[in-house]
């Protein structure tokens, strides 16, 4: 029992490390966006989002613990950030290719109910997340000045924090 509470009070510290750095990603790119210096590929935030929140709810039941709380807030976040975007400065310079990434990413999340396992959820789950980076990428190589590198670096210490979190190592 002794040896549990150290691991459990340093899965809490990186909990609480990864809710920080959630916020410290997100709320200086919410301030660009409302500046007009950033301007996101909503396609791109919806399906992140939509993901990202279900995902959550896999690792959950899966017992992860305190480690699915930052990735929850993060989806709800990330939703944000595509309605935001939408409204403050919106891109609507959509491409087929766009909307080719958008289409195989939503066709993929109803797969997440049939899976029998949080695990398979997860994989598609991963496989429709990195759909989601398609519609950005072509963004990005065409207007890289409308993009904040900053957040994405800062989201990969936060996802390193996140798994050091997690109360159950598994797949999922």
């Amino acid at each position: 029992m002794t040896d549990a509470l150290p691991t459990l009070l340093s899965k809490q510290a990186f909990g609480a490390l990864a809710l920080v750095l959630t916020f410290a990603a997100f709320v200086p790119y919410y301030l660009t966006i409302w500046r007009g210096e950033t301007r996101p590929h909503v396609f791109s935030w919806f399906i992140w989002g939509a993901g990202t929140v279900i995902v959550a709810f896999a690792q959950l039941s899966d017992g992860a613990g305190i480690g699915a709380w930052p990735i929850g807030i993060s989806g709800l976040l990330t939703f944000g950030v595509a309605f935001l975007a939408l409204k403050k400065s919106p891109d609507l310079s959509f491409v087929r290719i766009d909307w080719l990434f958008l289409i195989l990413a939503l066709s993929a999340l109803p797969l997440w109910f049939l899976t029998n396992t949080a695990l398979s959820a997860v994989i598609v789950l991963t496989v429709v997340d990195l759909l989601g980076f398609g519609p950005s990428v072509r963004k990005v190589i065409d207007k890289p000045h409308e993009e904040n590198a900053t957040f994405f670096a800062v989201a990969i210490a936060r996802n390193a924090a996140v798994i050091a979190a997690l109360e159950n190592y598994s797949w999922t």
